[in-house]
């Protein structure tokens, strides 16, 4: 139970570093994504959090196994470059008894990876998809914030207003409403910008093409380039300006949102792909220990480091395989009944050799490191 407990907080510590790094990295990277959105004005600033909180089990459930691998693999590699490991070997620990030692710590990650592969991130994309509905169906007018100029359409537009009203007849209106065009008249080669000033602004729908608009009155329309003297100016009772179409986020797919006790009463292609993708990430963690062991051995002149890059190929080449046979499913490619299934099978087989052979990897690794030296 000492042991146990000293290599489970060994493997549990290195994998909760990677996770920290790995995840702060993919949130970095996706915030600046949903950021870039929000300042071209697709997405409302109110909903960035909550749309990174909503994708956070998306990204748990492709860092944990990675990290679990990659935690055996330093934990147990730094116990064999400081002879912590030959020690534990020399006292009685065989190398199956290791084996069982590191399933039972994988245990706890693979009921993590369970709750959240099964649960946790189907609820997730449940509502990221509603939220991005909810997006589509906004227009300018609900993303304009007052008292500030935003750019839209790529910076074609320029809209300012000076106060905003929530009236619950006439709904949301902008007060003193500023709109600076460049580019209005597609087919003008120099067409010239144009300013709009209007007192008040509201959103506006042709019920029959789905068009949308902006509904201005009493407006006064300025058009001219500065600097030339030369402008036309019109005043309207009533004028509306083209918004364009609703922003298109990436697409989710139906299976993906659909709680996992459906897709086990469903026989369709697409559903069956997804139920196996999803037990897949769980079955992934147990096979990753059976291949993290003998790969974590390495010669203590080596450094714990020496394997790290055949063991990444490896896992990347499991990773891979498994989603692409998750599209074969759901194109009716391949059969649900082989499905992901041989790809474990395959990986089971290759740990269990690598176990039963440990020199094979152990080998290999020295060999590579005096091919490169």
């Amino acid at each position: 139970m000492v042991i146990f407990r000293y290599l489970s907080r060994q493997i549990l510590q290195v994998m909760c570093a990677v996770t920290f790094i790995l995840l702060i990295v993919g949130i970095i990277s996706r915030f600046l994504q949903y950021l870039g959105q929000a300042v071209a004005g697709e997405l409302s600033s109110d909903v960035l959090l909550l749309l990174m909180f909503y994708r956070l089990p998306d990204f748990l459930l492709v860092i944990l196994p990675l990290a679990f691998f990659l935690g055996i693999l330093l934990a147990y590699g730094r116990m064999y470059a400081e002879n912590e490991m030959l020690i534990l070997l020399g006292a009685g620990t065989s190398q199956l008894r290791l084996l069982y030692l590191t399933l039972g710590t994988s245990l706890i990650v693979l009921v993590i990876t369970a709750f959240i592969s099964l649960s946790l991130a189907p609820w997730g994309v449940r509502n990221t998809e509603q939220l991005k509905q909810n997006q589509e169906q906004l227009t300018e007018i609900d993303l304009i914030v007052a008292g500030q100029f935003q750019a839209f359409s790529g910076g074609e537009r320029v809209t300012y207003t000076e106060r905003i009203d929530n009236s619950p007849i006439l709904g949301r209106q902008l007060q003193n409403v500023f709109v600076a065009l460049s580019n209005q008249d597609q087919e003008a080669e120099q067409a010239p910008p144009r300013i709009v000033l209007a007192e008040v602004a509201r959103p506006e729908v042709n019920p029959e093409t789905g068009a949308r608009f902006m509904r201005l009155e009493n407006v006064l329309q300025y058009d001219g380039t500065p600097g030339t003297g030369n402008f036309n100016v019109a005043q309207f009772d009533v004028h509306s300006i083209l918004l364009p179409e609703p922003t298109e986020f990436e697409e989710i797919l139906e299976e993906e949102t659909m709680v996992t006790a459906e897709l086990f009463a469903s026989n369709s292609p697409e559903h069956q792909a997804e139920l196996q993708w999803r037990l897949s990430i769980v079955l992934l963690i147990p096979v990753i220990t059976l291949i993290a062991i003998p790969m974590s051995k390495i010669d203590p002149r080596q450094g714990r480091y020496g394997k790290l890059i055949p063991a990444a190929l490896i896992y990347a080449a499991y990773f891979l395989l498994l989603q692409f046979c998750r599209d074969l499913v759901a194109e009716e490619s391949l059969s649900a009944a082989i499905g992901l299934w041989w790809v474990h099978v395959m990986f089971i087989a290759i740990g269990s050799v690598m176990f039963c052979f440990p020199n094979l990897a152990y080998h290999f690794s020295l060999g590579r490191r005096r091919l490169v030296s």
